[in-house]
């Protein structure tokens, strides 16, 4: 692992009911310690997982409308709120490494066609813009993920189908293994944090807190939802 710690500074009080340390497991923040190569960040909407993710990469130096130290393209509401309030601690400290924002995805795909074909080569000689989403994102990761670094995905299933999914694993798993990467990933994917040996850290409403797979939410309602279908949509749809 490069990244060690994420800690949150000393906040005025007074900036409790500010966003967003109105989110109650931003403001409860202390000290988030990384113990595996690869972390999720889990947790139901608007409970601080992007916001935490997005915190991080501001601090790395990375762009926080996607991309690296090198991208610079800006966009309304793509800076950090949090990345000011934040620490983090590194052993060793590394620079490389890439922020995948799903939501803001179309706009970095536009600023590398802006940048030419040289730059292009670079995610596999093809224009991001002339591959389906999920085609992009899985040339992006196969493209620019390869030395050491730290890699910060923000929702990365919103473009991949589940069996690409797994083809985003076997990259986790080739690139970690190798100690060449770390992975903080924030997701909603049953099936991408299974991954062996992950930590999950679980964004609860009131604070961040370790947790096993089969123990998340969404490990459970997965399960019971294929194992008893027909019963969870007559309750759903029940007047």
């Amino acid at each position: 692992m490069f990244l060690k710690r994420v800690s949150l500074k000393n906040v005025d009080s007074e900036k409790y009911g500010e966003y967003p340390f109105c989110i109650p497991s931003i403001r409860t923040l202390h000290n988030v310690d990384f113990k595996s190569n690869v972390t999720f960040f889990i947790g139901e909407n608007g409970t601080g997982k992007s916001t935490l993710l997005e915190a991080i990469a501001y601090q790395a130096g990375f762009n926080t409308a996607g991309g690296s130290r090198d991208n610079c393209f800006t966009l309304e509401k793509s800076g950090s709120s949090l990345g000011d309030f934040i620490r983090l601690s590194w052993m060793p400290k590394i620079t490389s490494g890439f922020f995948l924002r799903a939501e803001t995805f179309y706009d970095f795909a536009s600023h590398i066609d802006d940048l030419g074909p040289e730059s292009i080569i670079h995610y596999g000689g093809k224009s991001l813009h002339e591959q389906s989403h999920g085609e992009a994102f899985l040339s992006l990761l196969n493209n620019r993920f390869g030395k050491d670094g730290i890699y910060l995905l923000d929702e990365p299933e919103a473009a991949l189908s589940p069996l690409r999914q797994m083809a985003l694993l076997k990259i986790i798993h080739d690139l970690e293994s190798n100690g060449k990467a770390q992975f903080i990933i924030a997701t909603h994917s049953p099936l991408l944090m299974a991954y062996p040996e992950a930590q999950i850290l679980n964004f609860n409403g009131s604070c961040i807190e370790n947790i096993e797979y089969e123990d998340t939410d969404h490990y459970k309602l997965t399960r019971d939802f294929l194992n008893y279908r027909e019963r969870y949509l007559q309750e759903l749809f029940r007047n």
